[in-house]
């Protein structure tokens, strides 16, 4: 029997994933399933055993990533654990030799999909694990497939599974049928395929898997999926339903699993997982913060410092001394016989508690005893974002009890009208870094993985605290974003499809130049107003407005845009909002406004919510729901999904605009604290429809940090 080996035709792609990988494995804390009943990975990256599911579910907000090549086929997989029931799924796969119908010339099929897996049931003494599925329920429908599916632990590391499934899950020896099946929308994809859930010919699959100890396990399993796209349309050969597999799990928590498929093929497959709950809080290796100085029993009646302007000074600059110490400015600092404010810029702590924590103390150990209450208002943007009140003998009673003792007896309000303003010799002040860059452009079918390095020169001059001048240019070293060639038809304007030509001409480019103006006009109220070069293709105007109480859940704002489009070159020039189609050569215009109202709401347990409706840069109108889970640390997940006014055959591929994000924040990797972060955009197509202007600045997340309930999330650190 001729076996066809997985390596000769292993992509640049394939290899490039499986670096990027090990990569990954440096940084990422290991997962949360350990031991002999962890959970391991099929080839389509979800708990399971070679091709077929099991009814498992990862530890809640485990984070997964596959690679795996099986014949022809090749699926990178990213899974999220939602919730502690839920898996989600993003998979991005190639068959090679294969006959795509849409491009002659093309003879690799590259396909984008999503999964879902519910665990209905968590496994009992008795009882299995039961789940349900959809995968590839918004794709092409290639893989599209539903099942219902049990697990149970027979002994000590040995798991039987069996199910029931519709699709691919039902390509061989069906034992029923559900009604029927409409064909697969091979080419197309985008929109759920909500007809063809659990309806068609349904088969059984199961299989066992064995752990010999926490680090190598043995699988078998019988799978109905007939391959049929694989063998009609390439050179897969299936002779037999049984596979075969064996697992290997390093020491870092990366599973290698190799696989003899189908009586005929073998594969091979890495996988990595991670959770952000166990890569800790950031910080950790920081220095210590200074101890709580007590006040003598007798001496806080004291007032004889007040007047004094020579010892007001000398305190003032010795408490800007400290807190510099701690990474923290100090704009002002109000000083009266009974209390304190001070006003403080955080250049340094993720966790807005642990500012205020370090601060607080080192308010204990230089002002006169007769103050009483400490006020620290946090600014960003010379914005004040809240009052935090203490009263410093609960500081100083209760600096070695639990953090949340402290927090019952604080008090997060509007610094609205309570601001003392910034000192004036703090102002104008320039800031300036050279840094590298890195961008990536994903699923281009061209070549799937296309990247670009270089340097990133930044600069900020604020003017007055609310009043900022700031840029950045870049200069590529190398990469391959200049060599995009494919041009798609495009039914709308290319407000976006153009990235190509910014690509190819923007070297050396402006990537932003801007003015921007923030303010507080009431209580509750924050305001941005930003004019220049505000992305790499628009220039103009921004306006937006955030209704933001203190101590709500709910954000509501405006947004009202005026856009120019740049020129290819991105350096100051601009030109008229007109599009030309580089396959047809029709021209078309779009408006120069654009806007959004959006409604934001915080779930609690790190989820977060955000609604945007209004016009979007091609001139259409609809809506953008986004879900974000975030961490204690700073690592966040999130999903986004738009639909306008704009049909599904007017959008082309993916029928409408979709993607996931992730953010890393900079405090994981180097275990101090950093305000740093960085979010990548995993977008399955970029499109025109449903695009908006990249702003910089928005208002949402600079307010939410420091209002009450994103500072209780954080009150853990406060005596850290």
């Amino acid at each position: 029997m001729a076996y066809r080996m997985i390596g000769k035709r292993f992509s640049r792609t394939a290899r490039t994933a499986i670096l990027a990988a090990l990569m990954t494995t440096v940084w990422a804390a290991p997962s949360a399933s350990e031991g002999r009943d962890a959970v391991r990975f099929n080839s389509f990256g979800l708990p399971g055993l070679i091709d077929m599911p099991t009814a498992e579910a990862m530890p809640d907000a485990e984070i997964a990533g596959t690679f795996s090549a099986l014949g022809d086929s090749k699926r990178r997989t990213l899974a999220f654990q939602l919730l502690p029931r839920l898996t989600v799924s993003f998979r991005y796969a190639s068959i090679a030799n294969f006959d795509v119908p849409s491009a002659a010339d093309q003879d690799t099929y590259y396909d984008r999909s999503f999964d879902l897996q519910y665990q209905i049931l968590k496994e009992g003494k008795i009882r299995p694990a039961v789940a349900i599925g959809l995968r590839d329920f918004i794709g092409t429908g290639v893989y599209s497939g539903e099942y219902l599916v049990a697990t149970k632990t027979l002994a000590p590391g040995l798991k039987a599974t069996g199910g029931l499934g519709w699709g691919r899950f039902a390509g061989t020896n069906p034992i029923g049928n559900t009604g029927s099946r409409p064909e697969v929308l091979l080419g197309e994809g985008g929109v759920p395929t909500y007809d063809r859930w659990f309806r068609g010919d349904v088969s059984a699959f199961g299989g066992l898997s064995y752990a010999v100890n926490d680090r190598l396990s043995f699988k078998v399993e019988y799978s109905p999926d007939a391959y049929t796209f694989e063998e009609t349309r390439g050179e897969f050969e299936r002779n037999s339903p049984w596979n075969f597999g064996v697992d290997y799990r390093f020491q870092s928590g990366v599973q290698l699993s190799l696989y003899h498929a189908y009586g005929n093929e073998i594969g091979a497959q890495l996988s990595f997982a991670t959770n952000p709950k166990t890569l800790g809080v950031p910080g950790g290796i920081e220095k210590a913060p200074l101890p709580v100085e007590r006040r003598a029993l007798t001496s806080a009646a004291s007032l004889g410092w007040v007047g004094d302007e020579t010892q007001t000074a000398s305190v003032s600059a010795e408490l800007r001394g400290l807190a510099v110490n701690e990474g923290l400015v100090l704009e002002a600092v109000q000083l009266d016989a009974r209390r304190a404010t001070v006003r403080v810029a955080n250049e340094r702590y993720g966790a807005p508690a642990q500012a205020f924590g370090r601060l607080a103390r080192a308010m204990s150990r230089t002002l006169p005893d007769s103050i009483e209450e400490f006020v620290i208002i946090p600014v960003v943007s010379g914005m004040p974002m809240s009052a935090v009140v203490m009263r410093r003998s609960d500081i100083e009673r209760h600096e070695n009890d639990a953090a949340d003792v402290m927090l019952a007896r604080t008090s997060i309000i509007d610094a609205f009208g309570r601001t003392p303003p910034a000192d004036a010799q703090l102002y104008p002040k320039f800031t300036w870094g050279l840094s590298p860059y890195f961008r990536v452009s994903a699923f281009d079918p061209d070549n799937p993985l296309r990247g670009e390095f270089g340097a990133r020169l930044s600069a900020s001059w604020s003017v007055t605290p609310n009043v900022v001048l700031s840029g950045s240019v870049t200069k590529a070293a190398f990469g391959n974003l200049d060599k995009i060639k494919r041009r798609d038809e495009s039914e709308l304007p290319r407000v976006r499809t153009d990235f190509a030509e910014y690509n190819a001409q923007g070297d050396p480019s402006i990537e932003r130049l801007q003015l921007a103006l923030y303010g507080r006009p009431g209580k509750n109220l924050y305001g941005r107003f930003t004019v220049g070069y505000l992305e790499r293709m628009y220039a103009g105007a921004s306006a937006e407005m955030l209704w933001k109480p203190v101590d709500s859940r709910l954000a509501l704002g405006a947004e009202l845009n005026y856009v120019l489009r740049r020129e290819f070159d991105q350096m100051f020039g601009v030109t008229d909002n007109i599009t030309t189609d580089p396959v047809t050569g029709i021209e078309r215009s779009f408006p120069k406004v654009n806007g959004h109202v959006s409604a934001y709401y915080d779930f609690g347990n790190g989820f977060h919510g955000q609604l945007d409706m209004g016009r979007y840069l091609a001139g259409d109108y609809g809506a953008t729901v986004s879900l974000d889970r975030e961490f204690a640390n700073g690592f966040r997940v999130g999903a986004y999904a738009t639909l306008t006014d704009v049909s599904a055959d007017d959008f082309g591929e993916g029928s409408f605009d979709k993607g996931i994000r992730i953010t890393l924040p900079l405090s994981t990797l180097i275990g101090k604290p950093s305000r740093v972060d960085r979010t990548v955009n995993i977008k399955p197509i970029t499109r025109d429809g449903g695009a908006r202007v990249q702003v910089s600045g928005r208002l949402y997340n600079k307010v939410r940090d420091y209002h009450e309930p994103k500072v209780a999330e954080s009150w853990g650190r406060f005596w850290r």
